[in-house]
C-alpha cells in the first residue's frame, strides 16, 4: 500500500437514461459522497470533458531544460504549492468515478466509456444480469475498473465500496510520477505501508477528509470536513537530530535539547516567518510548540504527533468540504 501525495473528496458522475433511477439512486448514497447525475449521454460527454483534468505532469512538478545536456532535465518540486490545493475552492468538483448504466437508447455504456476511454476518471459499469460477459470482457481491456449488477441484493453497498475504492485509486494513479520523485527525498514514508496505515486509521478515527504532503516541517496536512487543518509531523531519526542540532546551533534551552536527545519531544516551531524549525524567539515557550511523539515502526522509525496549522500558512482559507456539499444540494433541489 502506497500513501497518495495528496487526496481529497471528489464527484461521482452517475450516468442512467432514467431520471427516477437516477434521483433515487443519489438520495441512497452515503451523504457524503459528492455526486452528480445525467440522464442524457451527450449532455454527460460534454460535461465530462469539459471538467475533467488533464492526466500530464502535475502543474507543480517543472521540467527545466535550459543549459543541460539533451539526455538530461531538472526536476523543481514547489512542495508549498501541493497543500495550497486546499485553497482551490473546485476541488471537490473533480469528477473521479464515472458511474454508467450498460443498457441506454442514446448510447450503451460501453460505447460512452470509450468515448472517455482517454480521462483519468475510473468507471463503473452498472449492468443487468445477461450483460455479466460483457462487463467481463470490458474489464479485461481495461475499458472499465469495476461493473457493478443492479438486481444484486446489495447492489448499493458494493457500489459505495468500489467508488471510494476506487476515489483512492484515481489519487494514487495521479500522483504516481511526483511521488517517486518525493521518495529520493525526505517522503521516504509516502511507500511505506505501516505510515501510510497510521495515516488511514487517522482519517477514518479523527474525521479528516483531506490529506496533503506538508514541506517545512515534513509530514501530512489533513483538513476535516469543517475545514480544521491538523499537521502531523513526521521525523526520522535523522530528522530528529537535525531538529536536535539546530536548536544546539541556536542556544536553546538545556531542557529542550535533552527532551530532543532522548526522544520525548517532537516541534512545530509555526512561526509566521520560520521554517517549523527552533529560533531563539521560541526560548521562552517552546512548550508550547511540543508534543510527546507517537512511533511507527516500518521499513524505518517514524516519530509523528498533531499540531493545529495556524491560518499563517494558508493564503486564503479553505473552503471546508461541508459547505460544498451544502451547496450542491441547494443546486439539486433547485434544478427538481
Amino acid at each position: 500500500m502506497q500513501l497518495p501525495v495528496y487526496a481529497h473528496p471528489t464527484l461521482t458522475v452517475l450516468v442512467d437514461d432514467s431520471d427516477s433511477f437516477l434521483r433515487s439512486l443519489s438520495f441512497q448514497l452515503d451523504p457524503l459522497l459528492a455526486n452528480t447525475t445525467f440522464h442524457d449521454t451527450t449532455e454527460a460527454l460534454h460535461w465530462l470533458h469539459a471538467s475533467a483534468p488533464g492526466s500530464g505532469v502535475p502543474l507543480h512538478v517543472n521540467f527545466d531544460m535550459q543549459n543541460l545536456p539533451a539526455d538530461q532535465c531538472n526536476v523543481a518540486l514547489n512542495l508549498e504549492s501541493i497543500y495550497r490545493i486546499a485553497e482551490q475552492q473546485r476541488r471537490f468538483a473533480t469528477p473521479s468515478v464515472l458511474v454508467v448504466d450498460y443498457s441506454m437508447p442514446q448510447m450503451n455504456g460501453l460505447e460512452f466509456c470509450e468515448a472517455v476511454a482517454q480521462l483519468p476518471c475510473k468507471k463503473i459499469l452498472f449492468t443487468g444480469a445477461a450483460d455479466e460477459k460483457i462487463a467481463v470482457s470490458a474489464f479485461n481491456r481495461g475499458l472499465i475498473d469495476r461493473y457493478v449488477q443492479k438486481s444484486d441484493a446489495h447492489a448499493l453497498d458494493i457500489l459505495e465500496m468500489e467508488i471510494k475504492a476506487l476515489q483512492n485509486s484515481y489519487f494514487e494513479h495521479s500522483s504516481d510520477t511526483l511521488r517517486e520523485l518525493l521518495l529520493l527525498h525526505d517522503y521516504r514514508f509516502l511507500s511505506d505501508p505501516a505510515l501510510a496505515e497510521v495515516v488511514l486509521d487517522l482519517k477514518r478515527n479523527l474525521g479528516f477528509v483531506e490529506h496533503y504532503i506538508f514541506p517545512n516541517p515534513t509530514g501530512i496536512l489533513f483538513l476535516d470536513q469543517h475545514g480544521k487543518a491538523t499537521l502531523m509531523v513526521i521525523e526520522t531519526e535523522q530528522g530528529l537530530q537535525s531538529q536536535y542540532e539546530i536548536a544546539r546551533d541556536s542556544d536553546a534551552p538545556r531542557s529542550l535539547l535533552h527532551a530532543l536527545m532522548e526522544r520525548r519531544v517532537l516541534t512545530f516551531f509555526s512561526d509566521p516567518f520560520g521554517d517549523g524549525m527552533y529560533t531563539s524567539a521560541m526560548r521562552e515557550n517552546w512548550h508550547r510548540y511540543s508534543a510527546a511523539p507517537r512511533v511507527c515502526l516500518g521499513r524505518e522509525a517514524y516519530y509523528w504527533a498533531l499540531f493545529d496549522l495556524p491560518g499563517h500558512y494558508f493564503g486564503q482559507t479553505p473552503a471546508p468540504y461541508q459547505q460544498f456539499l451544502q451547496e450542491m444540494q441547494l443546486s439539486q433541489l433547485n434544478a427538481a
